[in-house]
């Protein structure tokens, strides 16, 4: 009987579970047997597997979050940490490894390829940041979480006649504030992709007052050259000369936790049993992933290590349509 195992890795994302379940399923329909590891790279060094039957993965399709539960794993940058990895898996009888996960994840999982282990990676991030996919696991919901507190701060911008600033997550991709401040009306977006000062964001905020607009929505990304928290000590500091200040609302990990859209419980199933379906023909060293909305396979050494480019075609749209 074959084995394969399945873990998720790095930042949770609303989508793994459904990814685990189909996983699990799809591979105990092709006659392997399923481990499950938790806490990620850590509990696979460590050993803590379990046994995984189609029971196991009920009820979890709509849950937020990893039921196997995630973690960082500085030994997975390590060859001792990665030769341990092997045995453990070794010693399970274990014989493919399925990853769900981001960028380190995919860089842990491409280095037991490169020791000869036969591993599939699955997009998972609510950063939208790896390449080899159009959109990772996570992403979509994580916009709508972020969309739904956008819209209810307009309200309480517009009564008071304020400024707020909202700053989502994405680490140095902007993809989440370019699609959260379009959606959501911003009238100007900052993301590390297009570095600014705060002279700029004041400025698209004295534009849109001398629109008519009663109140300003500026999104921010968190890595952005200024954070919210360094715009706003910048508008306070200069406030008697710019007229206005700006309250600021970080989202924070709360995006992480919403329960999944059908988008990402859609992709989460399609890649987590194409996942198997690679490794039950033989091929691995691969980031499954969604490319012109097809399935697609892309070699993890063209993954790792690099970032996918936020299309800044998005901020020209958002530009005319805060106009």
């Amino acid at each position: 009987m074959k084995r394969l195992a399945v873990l998720t890795s790095g930042g949770d994302a609303p989508g793994m579970n459904a990814a685990i379940r189909a996983v699990t399923r799809s591979a105990l329909a092709r006659g392997f047997e399923v481990v499950g590891v938790r806490h990620g790279y850590n509990g696979l060094i460590g050993g803590e597997l379990v046994s995984f039957g189609p029971r196991e993965v009920g009820g979890i399709l709509s849950l937020a979050g990893t039921t196997l539960g995630t973690a960082r794993c500085a030994e997975m940058r390590t060859d001792e940490g990665q030769d341990q990895a092997l045995r453990r898996l070794a010693q399970n009888d274990i014989g493919a490894l399925v990853v769900i996960g981001g960028n380190g994840s995919q860089t842990g999982a491409h280095a037991l390829s490169q020791k000869g282990f036969p591993v599939v990676g699955v997009a998972s991030t609510i950063d939208n940041d790896l390449l080899g996919t159009d959109i990772t696991i996570g992403a979509t919901t994580a916009i709508d979480v972020a969309l739904e507190s956008v819209d209810r701060l307009r309200v309480t911008a517009s009564s008071h006649q304020r400024g707020f600033m909202v700053e989502v997550m994405g680490r140095d991709c902007g993809y989440l504030a370019a699609m959260v401040g379009i959606a959501g009306g911003a009238e100007t977006i900052c993301v590390p992709e297009a570095p600014f000062e705060p002279e700029d964001v004041a400025a698209d905020i004295h534009a849109a007052y001398r629109r008519g607009k009663a109140h300003a929505l500026v999104v921010v990304a968190e890595g952005a050259n200024y954070d919210a928290d360094a715009l706003a000590e910048y508008f306070k500091a200069h406030e008697s000369r710019l007229g206005f200040d700006m309250r600021v609302c970080k989202l924070g990990h709360v995006q992480r936790g919403g329960a999944p859209g059908v988008s990402d419980r859609m992709l989460a199933t399609r890649l987590g049993a194409a996942a198997v379906a690679y490794l039950d023909r033989g091929e691995h060293g691969v980031l499954v992933g969604l490319l012109d909305g097809r399935i697609s396979a892309t070699p993890l050494p063209e993954v790792v290590g690099r970032t996918k480019p936020l299309d800044l075609e998005l901020l020209n749209l958002a530009r005319t349509l805060a106009r």
